[in-house]
């Protein structure tokens, strides 16, 4: 069902809820996974709206950890990747987050040299 679209509503109590439309009248199969493992405690409930699927995703204890946690939804029929929401979280992350905004900056420094290398031999 190429037409789906889940979209994210919140983050609370260590839930991620969405919606996902263009699913039809019968619960679409969800699949859930981090790290190519299975997150059990999916809930599928059927919204008002005809097609509309209110989805609870359980975001267990034993999952987050330092660094980036990345859990991805598909369609389990198709394999599609429907979403995908992350948690970052731990001390370790500062000196992550330091280090790639000194590469950007080293990325950009860089471009700004060679773009304006460019305009001065073409005028």
């Amino acid at each position: 069902m190429a037409d789906m679209r889940l979209t994210k509503i919140r983050m609370l109590a260590g839930q991620w809820e969405g919606v996902l439309t263009g699913a039809g009248a019968t619960p679409p199969a969800i699949r859930v996974t981090h790290l190519g493992d299975a997150i059990g405690g999916v809930q599928v409930v059927a919204e008002s709206q005809p097609g509309e699927w209110a989805i609870r995703v359980p975001i267990p204890a034993e999952r987050i950890a330092d660094g980036v946690q990345t859990f991805l939804i598909t369609d389990g029929a198709s394999g599609e990747t429907l979403e995908r929401f992350a948690i970052v979280a731990g001390e370790p992350l500062a000196d992550d987050l330091r280090a790639e905004i000194d590469l950007l900056r080293a990325e950009l420094d860089m471009l700004k040299r060679a773009f304006r290398r460019h305009c001065v031999e073409t005028l």
